[in-house]
């Protein structure tokens, strides 16, 4: 998520967005990833927009009610961004699940980032192990709440998953 105006630590800054989605695309294109392809993301704005431009089937599994999540996790970033999430989510290649409506609630403490992240996982090891890559792009460090990308690398190694960390320490440099 690109960062928010006057955030104290910068994690995304904003003019870094095209070098962010040209590794993310770059990783695709070293995995070969295409129309054959399922990727599954919890509302990753660029590498949602890199699966629907390679025709990957693209599941969008979003914690939140929408309105919700828009307000939590994209237009806090700036009104563009809802407009490029719309973009994805109208896509005829993309399938949007959200998990209050699939899962019916959220367990007494239970982080709805967390169970994003575990529901993604889940459905994504039912194609087998092998077939799962996590691509993530991350400063090495823990985020700001349950459920960052931490918590998914950590859960997709523990897995047999792959993960391939495009590590913003270096590609913003």
């Amino acid at each position: 998520m690109i960062d928010e105006p006057g955030r104290q630590e910068p994690r995304f800054p904003a003019e870094m967005e095209q070098i962010a989605s040209h590794a993310i695309s770059s990783k695709l294109d070293e995995l070969g990833a295409g129309q054959n392809d399922l990727a599954l993301c919890g509302g990753d704005i660029l590498f949602a927009e890199s699966c629907v431009q390679r025709g990957l089937k693209l599941e969008l599994r979003i914690p939140l009610k929408e309105p919700e999540f828009l307000q939590r996790s994209v237009t806090c970033a700036g009104d563009v961004w809802r407009d490029r999430y719309y973009k994805v989510r109208n896509n005829p290649n993309t399938t949007l699940y959200v998990q209050p409506d699939e899962l019916h609630g959220t367990p007494i403490g239970t982080d709805v980032f967390i169970r994003n992240n575990l529901w993604q996982l889940y459905t994504a090891l039912s194609w087998t192990s092998e077939r799962v890559h996590f691509i993530s792009l991350w400063n090495l460090k823990a985020g700001d709440g349950p459920g960052g990308t931490k918590h998914m690398r950590d859960e997709v190694l523990k897995h047999f998953g792959q993960v391939h960390v495009l590590d913003t320490n270096k590609i913003f440099k």
